[in-house]
């Protein structure tokens, strides 16, 4: 289950972190820290990691992309090309995260079984999300959110 709903500057102290799992994030001006994870209308975008690195690494990836640093992650992209003020936005920026335990190094049966479980629970997640609001969160959504770094290509042609 998800965790309680943390500051983003917070994020990389979340138990379970470290492991691959499903990731929520949402852009709220309430208070959101530390109230149990709902599915709010606020709420921009769900991912998932089954990677070494685990949901540090991928949230990592988020926030390098936010921050304007590098591309590395497509909804996170998007994201940056609706909020460009990376300072601004941080402040009503939450996390919340369902961490799976399992060691993706080690590709036992088990541990395949526990990555599939990550890539299932994503999925149910976004259902859940378009049967509560009619539609995926914002930043999921590819066919209707830009990405900032092809709106900077697109501006140097």
């Amino acid at each position: 289950m998800f965790s309680m709903w943390t500051p983003w500057f917070e994020r990389e102290r979340l138990t379970g972190v470290a492991y691959p799992g499903v990731y929520s994030i949402a852009v709220s001006k309430a208070r959101l820290a530390g109230k149990v994870f709902d599915w709010e209308p606020t709420i921009v975008y769900l991912g998932m990691t089954c990677s070494l690195s685990g949901l540090k690494g991928r949230l990592r990836q988020f926030d390098d992309t936010i921050a304007g640093r590098r591309t590395s992650h497509g909804g996170a992209d998007r994201f940056h090309f609706k909020h460009r003020n990376y300072l601004a936005v941080q402040r009503n920026l939450f996390v919340a995260i369902w961490p799976v335990r399992c060691d993706p190094s080690r590709l036992t049966p088990a541990t395949l079984r526990a990555l599939g479980r990550v890539t299932r629970l994503e999925f149910e997640c976004l259902a859940q999300y378009v049967e509560k609001f009619g539609l995926l969160p914002q930043f999921n959504d590819k066919s209707s959110a830009r990405k900032h770094s092809h709106w900077k290509r697109d501006a140097a042609s």
